[in-house]
C-alpha cells in the first residue's frame, strides 16, 4: 500500500516539475510573430496547453524509465 502512495506522489511531483520546466523554456522563445495582436490571452493559453502536453510526455518518459529500471531486478 505504501508503494502505491509513493508512486502516486512521485508521478504528481514529476509531472508538475516537467510542466514548469517546459513552461520556462517556452517563455524564452519569441512566439509574438505567430499570434495576432490583441490575442495575448489566447496565446498564453495555447502556450500553457503546449507546456502541459510536452511536460506530461517528458514526465511519462522519465517515470517509465524509472519503473523499468526498478523492474530489471525481476530479470535475474
Amino acid at each position: 500500500m505504501d508503494s502505491i502512495g509513493i508512486t502516486a506522489v512521485t508521478g504528481i511531483v514529476s509531472h508538475i516539475i516537467f510542466i514548469l520546466i517546459t513552461w520556462r523554456v517556452l517563455q524564452a522563445i519569441n512566439f509574438d510573430p505567430l499570434f495576432r495582436k490583441g490575442r495575448a490571452a489566447e496565446a498564453r493559453l495555447l502556450l500553457l496547453l503546449i507546456a502541459i502536453v510536452v511536460g506530461t510526455g517528458v514526465s511519462r518518459f522519465f517515470l517509465d524509465i524509472l519503473q523499468w529500471s526498478q523492474d530489471l531486478r525481476y530479470l535475474l
